[in-house]
Parts: C-alpha cells; sequence; structure tokens
C-alpha cells in the first residue's frame, strides 16, 4: 500500500512543470469509464482462483472548474464486480464482490489531451458465498460491508470522445485499465 501511495505521489508530482496545459475536463462534462483490474485486493490467498476478474463502471459529471486556476471536480456513481472460488481437497467456496457506490474525483491538467486526476470512492460492498462439500453441504450466505478507495488516475485523448484510462490505487483492483467516453 505504501509503495502504491508514494509512486502515485512521484506520478502527480513529476509533470507539475507541464502544468501550463488546458482542461479537458471541466464544469458539465460528461464521461464514461470502462475498466478491467489487475491486482485484486478483495483477496489474497494460496488456494483463490479468478472466476470473473474486477470489472468496474463509472460515469462522472464535471460539477465545478476554475479550482487552482484549472482544476475542475467532477462526482458520479460506481459499480463494480469481481467473482473468485476458494478450493482445498473436497471443499469449495465461491466468492462475489458487487461494489456500489460514488466517486469524487479533482482533475488537474498536466499535459495536453491527457485527463488526470485524484479521488475518492465511496459505497458499499456486497459479498455473496456458495459453499459446497465438508462440512457444509451447499451453503449461501451474503454479507456487505462499507468500501472506499483512493486512487490517481489519468485518462489519455485519442479522439475528440474517446479516451484510454488507467487508475492505480486501492479499490476493487490495484490497477484499472479500459476505456473513456465523454459525450
Amino acid at each position: 500500500m505504501k509503495r502504491i501511495i508514494i509512486v502515485s505521489a512521484v506520478f502527480v508530482f513529476s509533470f507539475v512543470s507541464l502544468a501550463g496545459q488546458q482542461p479537458v475536463f471541466v464544469k458539465g462534462s460528461k464521461v464514461f469509464n470502462a475498466g478491467l483490474g489487475v491486482g485484486t485486493t478483495v483477496f489474497s490467498s494460496t488456494y483463490n482462483r479468478m472466476v470473473i476478474p474486477p470489472l468496474s463502471a463509472s460515469l462522472e459529471i464535471g460539477v465545478t472548474d476554475h479550482i487552482l486556476e484549472k482544476g475542475s471536480v467532477g462526482v458520479g456513481p460506481y459499480l463494480a464486480f469481481l467473482s473468485y472460488k476458494w478450493q482445498f481437497s473436497y471443499y469449495r467456496a465461491q466468492y462475489t464482490n458487487t461494489i456500489i457506490g460514488v466517486r469524487g474525483n479533482f482533475h488537474y491538467p498536466l499535459v495536453e489531451k491527457l485527463d488526470t486526476y485524484s479521488g475518492l470512492l465511496l459505497g458499499y460492498d456486497v459479498v455473496n458465498v456458495k459453499e459446497t462439500g465438508d462440512p457444509y453441504d451447499d451453503y449461501e450466505d451474503s454479507a456487505s460491508h462499507i468500501a472506499w478507495a483512493w486512487f490517481v488516475g489519468g485518462r489519455y485523448y485519442f479522439r475528440e470522445n474517446m479516451a484510454a484510462m488507467a487508475e492505480i490505487g486501492y479499490g476493487v483492483a490495484y490497477l484499472n485499465l479500459g476505456m473513456a467516453f465523454s459525450f
């Protein structure tokens, strides 16, 4: 976790001298993100196997701009899903996590066509489990808890309304890669 924070800080502050660029994300902007996660934060065990990788989708709407001259703030809903199984001998358990929440991002332009931002997620993680084998026979349950995340990211617009997206931080995955569409 400390490495992620340090790498993120270096990434953000190494481009501060390039801050003369025009904003890509401003008040009224609407962007839809669709991502695939790499390196999940949800589980870590030798016996876990991914069934469905971390998938995420979010919509962000620019609510204010002209913060620190060229910065802006966007908020919007977030949805993520992943599924994994744990197996040892005759015992099997399959877990699904669905995270529903809201994200708030602070955007500041650093490089032309690159929308750089840092944000927070606050939501709810709904966990479902189905267990089979000894000592449980077809046991199902669910549990939920508050989910949060801090991340930094960027969207590189290779077309006026289409961008490649990458986010690094703590959330459904350590790294999310995908596409963003502005409308």
